[in-house]
């Protein structure tokens, strides 16, 4: 147990004063050298007789009754009626109790919220066999940059003037199996960009020895377009979409653009929006060829690729 931090004494301290009362020092004397009362003395005495050395450790505050404590058979009652997903108030109205005392029983149930009797989502991951099973899309809007921001010099005087300068959109395909990644900045995510960055996607992997199958992408209002449902069927894909309100279904999309904004995006001091798009293609050829990647092993997405597929300078 953490000693509290105004403590005057600790489990070595209430030793001392055992060892300077058994040298024959008196009461007075120790309690005033340790700057405590001379009942304090007196107790740790005691215990020291009574329990040794274990008895100069801290206890518990809780008391050794609680006779206003819900005899168990009641708090069973209260969990009977909980997993049967009743809210506090519902059970209180049942048993006639006070909410306070019905909450209270909950908690230390450890079901004082109704998501601690639902299982543990099984987290289900997947892979596909080859690249270009399947190529997840997904954007991340980015602040224009006009000079350097208070995230490199820490200087946030001045920060306001450069609102209202704008968005771009960074669009991501990244293949399921090997992790292959091609990125384009648009300056929007309307289905417009949306169908002309699938187009150059396809593109980018077809030049390297990826023929895409399936899509998968999230609800967005771009992605549910009909100019998006007819550029899908001229390429002879199949378009799949995420779980509603789920993020990870997109999961490895998610995964990088996370990674790009953290070692790209923003980790580098850049004056301008348009310096920061001419450092992207590097950045890229690097994530594709050299970085390692813990899901394949420390191994770079080109080391999955057919081995005559190598990735040039204009990743």
């Amino acid at each position: 147990m953490d000693s509290h931090e105004n403590a005057r004494t600790t489990p070595w301290g209430r030793m001392l004063m055992v060892e300077r009362l058994a040298a024959g020092w008196s009461v007075a004397e120790v309690a005033a050298a340790a700057g405590v009362t001379t009942k304090t003395v007196r107790k740790w005495r005691e215990r020291f007789a009574a329990e040794g050395e274990p008895g100069l450790r801290d206890r518990s505050s809780r008391p050794h009754l609680s006779p206003t404590r819900l005899p168990a058979a009641a708090e069973a009652e209260i969990e009977a009626l909980r997993r049967q997903r009743r809210s506090g108030p519902a059970i209180a109205h049942q048993l006639g109790r006070p909410v306070s005392t019905v909450g209270v029983a909950l908690r230390r149930l450890g079901l004082g919220r109704l998501a601690a009797l639902d299982p543990p989502r099984q987290v289900i991951r997947y892979e596909r066999e080859r690249p270009g099973e399947l190529i997840h899309l997904d954007t991340k809007k980015l602040g224009r940059i006009e000079r350097l921001g208070h995230r490199i010099t820490g200087d946030r005087a001045g920060q306001s003037r450069a609102r209202g300068i704008g968005w771009e959109y960074l669009h991501v395909a990244i293949d399921d199996a090997s992790r292959l990644a091609y990125t384009a900045l648009l300056p929007d995510e309307r289905k417009e960009s949306a169908v002309r960055f699938l187009d150059d996607a396809l593109a980018w992997f077809a030049a390297h020895g990826v023929v895409v199958e399936r899509v998968m992408t999230d609800h967005g209002s771009a992605f549910k377009s009909r100019l998006f449902a007819t550029a899908i069927q001229a390429h002879g894909l199949t378009h799949k979409r995420t779980r509603p309100y789920t993020p990870r279904t997109n999961g490895k999309a998610e995964r990088f653009i996370q990674t790009s904004l953290r070692e790209r995006a923003y980790a580098s001091p850049f004056h301008s929006s348009a310096e920061r798009a001419q450092a992207m293609p590097a950045w890229l050829c690097h994530y594709n060829s050299l970085r390692p990647h813990s899901a394949l092993a420390g191994k770079p997405p080109i080391s999955r690729l057919p081995r005559n597929n190598l990735l040039g300078n204009d990743s």
